[in-house]
């Protein structure tokens, strides 16, 4: 019987402990997506304790705490630190076989050095020492990110921000690169104008100019592309529900475009062609600077209207959608491929029905000009996790090219979330090291495959995106 967490863990044969200890072990972390706080990594802030650090803003612990019986007020009410910690101690061992309860133990072993199982006996023990911890200069977010020898990060940042905090990390000579990623989502989303007209506000400052027309919104934004571009820039991502590849013509968007800047409500059509027009037009801004695009899609948000208005978006009441994708997202891609405006794409689905579709639909515009142009995005959100990540590598390997996939990444609020890493490529070695023992793969070809390892947990993401 195999020990909890020790050094093998996920690795079944000795050939998958030879590619994860030999290969994949020893790689540094490009995490190209994720959402840390910039301001955070610029003043290297000091968390006030674990619950702060490890609770805050973690909608899936979240989730499993209200699954579990824990009223509101010990998760996002006005509790005690430790009271709300104490609760989450409480639930830990109930979400046995979720991936929580594998990055709980992961997190408390490979950042603080902690390789106790967490449970209400030593909840207290565990908060006074890692709070302790947190109070020092090794536990700072700059520490841990050198310590878990992270070498990029990307963060997601709104076309109006400032970027400040990206500036002064750059000029602060901190040795891990912090980069801006383009995330457009709110110049799109007209479906409430009140909401959208505030918006722009906001963008037509940062862009220094008015916006009246749709011409001008996209001038607005090709400034504000063009200022990610300066600093650092290389990646976009779109939070999607789905692809949006209505037919339109250019006059119909300039019209619901006014429509929407005279605070009147767009129908559901129109929304869905200014969508399309948008995703199209900031592509090809993508394309011209060789920048990679990124899509998450099948997400269904805010479902719970009660908890929306008391709490906002993104606090654990979203779920996966079941939208059409197939036909739109050929269509999208299609257009672009054909006026050779596509550049270089990763898409994530959340719906696993859809692992097969999305690698054959983008497939479809591979056109031989960069190895893994099109790239299946590793298992997100509700598929981070064993089974997720197994499905997304077998259809990948199946329709596709494993050895050029640009791997994992830790799309985390939390600087504590780095192990994540590590599962992935455990799970990677595993699936590997397995079909090599059985006779799928050759021995004889251990190195090669060695490197392929290397590659999908470093290399292809540092040659990709041009790190």
């Amino acid at each position: 019987m195999k020990s909890f967490l020790d050094s093998d863990f996920l690795l079944y044969t000795d050939t998958a402990r030879t590619l994860y200890h030999k290969h994949a072990e020893k790689m540094p972390i490009i995490d190209y997506h994720c959402h840390l706080d910039p301001k955070q990594i610029a003043r290297n802030y000091q968390f006030a304790d674990l619950t702060e650090i490890w609770l805050g803003g973690d909608h899936y612990k979240w989730r499993a705490m209200r699954a579990n019986g824990v009223s509101e007020e010990y998760i996002t009410g006005n509790k005690s630190s430790y009271e709300k910690f104490e609760k989450w101690a409480e639930t830990l061992p109930y979400t046995m076989r979720n991936p929580l309860y594998h990055w709980t133990h992961l997190e408390l072993s490979r950042i603080f050095g902690i390789h106790e199982i967490l449970k209400m006996s030593n909840a207290r023990d565990i908060y006074e020492t890692c709070t302790a911890k947190l109070q020092t200069p090794e536990f700072r977010p700059q520490a841990i990110m050198k310590r878990m020898r992270v070498e990029v990060v990307a963060t997601t940042d709104d076309p109006a921000d400032s970027l400040e905090y990206h500036s002064e990390i750059r000029e602060s000579g901190f040795s891990v690169k912090v980069l801006p990623t383009w995330r457009p989502d709110k110049s799109m989303a007209i479906e409430n104008p009140q909401t959208y007209n505030a918006y722009l506000t906001r963008l037509e400052a940062a862009a220094g100019m008015s916006i009246s027309s749709y011409t001008e919104l996209l001038d607005a934004l090709q400034r504000r592309h063009d200022f990610f571009a300066q600093a650092g820039c290389a990646l976009s991502d779109h939070g999607l529900n789905a692809f949006s590849a209505e037919p339109y013509m250019d006059s119909e968007i300039e019209q619901i475009f006014l429509k929407v800047r005279a605070d009147k409500t767009p129908t559901p059509l129109e929304a869905a062609k200014f969508r399309s027009a948008m995703l199209h037009d900031l592509a090809v801004m993508d394309w011209q600077k060789n920048w990679v695009q990124q899509f998450h899609i099948g997400a269904i948000r805010n479902n719970n209207e009660r908890m929306f208005a008391q709490l906002g978006p993104d606090t654990g009441f979203d779920a996966i959608n079941d939208y059409n994708v197939a036909e739109p997202m050929n269509r999208f891609f299609n257009r672009l491929d054909a006026a050779g405006h596509l550049a270089k794409t990763i898409v994530y689905n959340l719906n696993p029905r859809d692992n097969e579709l999305i690698v054959t639909g983008i497939y479809n515009f591979n056109d031989g000009s960069v190895p893994g142009k099109m790239q299946f995005g590793s298992g997100w959100w509700f598929l981070d996790q064993i089974t997720g990540m197994e499905n997304q590598i077998n259809a990948l390997s199946n329709l596709g090219l494993l050895s050029r996939f640009v791997g994992m990444l830790t799309d985390s609020r939390s600087f504590l979330s780095y192990p994540r890493h590590e599962y992935f490529r455990r799970i990677l070695c595993n699936i590997v090291g397995n079909d090599i023992e059985k006779g799928l793969l050759p021995v004889s070809e251990i190195s090669f495959i060695g490197q392929i390892i290397e590659d999908i947990c470093y290399y292809n993401a540092k040659r990709y995106f041009g790190w």
